[in-house]
């Protein structure tokens, strides 16, 4: 795994050993980073379930602004990871549990322009993590959130969001970007398919 761009391109993260962080691979990476474009630039990202930290820092690395990473168990990897790719200034990582930071962060008033969400597969916890994000405000007017999960799985009714864009890659990953919904446009809560538009 390595950073595939910008200021800390072709260096390499340190991954733990096992099963119990499934890392985004490099391609999808690559692929999702090509669709956000120049929306990375200056932006304000959180990573949520951040495992090894190699969506937050491939954003730093391509000139985001800032980054929290949220990971209830490799938060000393991603620190050793954002010093190894010379980002630790940019990055603020958090040994939490990433749903009840999500909570805290709405009390806060924190919003963010990038939001990426990995977690397990198949735990229920990108769509609790949504629909916190949904209900929070966490998303900048012109924020995007990047969520990856197994595919055939559902979208939760949503409110103040909505699905502009997927991607299925091989028979087990899928990538959902959500937009804050215009007035008159939330997603309709009997609708679970994406709304696919510009992006």
């Amino acid at each position: 795994m390595r950073i595939i761009t910008g200021t800390a391109r072709g260096c390499r993260l340190k991954t733990p050993k096992g099963e119990a962080t499934r890392p985004t691979a490099d391609r999808i990476k690559e692929s999702l980073f090509n669709i956000l474009g120049r929306r990375v630039e200056e932006a304000r990202v959180l990573d949520l379930f951040a495992g090894t930290g190699a969506l937050g820092l491939e954003a730093l690395s391509r000139g985001a602004a800032s980054a929290l990473f949220v990971d209830e168990k490799t938060a000393s990897l991603i620190e050793e990871n954002a010093a190894k790719t010379r980002l630790l200034e940019h990055a603020e990582v958090v040994r939490a549990d990433a749903l009840r930071v999500l909570a805290r962060l709405g009390a806060l008033g924190r919003s963010f322009d990038l939001i990426f969400c990995d977690p397990p597969y198949r735990r229920g916890l990108w769509e609790k993590a949504l629909s916190s994000v949904d209900r929070g405000g966490l998303l900048t007017p012109d924020g995007c959130m990047i969520v990856e999960h197994g595919t055939e799985e559902a979208l939760p009714a949503l409110q103040n969001l909505r699905c502009v864009r997927e991607e299925i890659y091989g028979r087990t990953t899928q990538l959902r970007f959500f937009t804050r919904a215009a007035k008159g446009e939330e997603e309709n809560p009997d609708d679970q398919g994406c709304m696919l538009g510009e992006f």
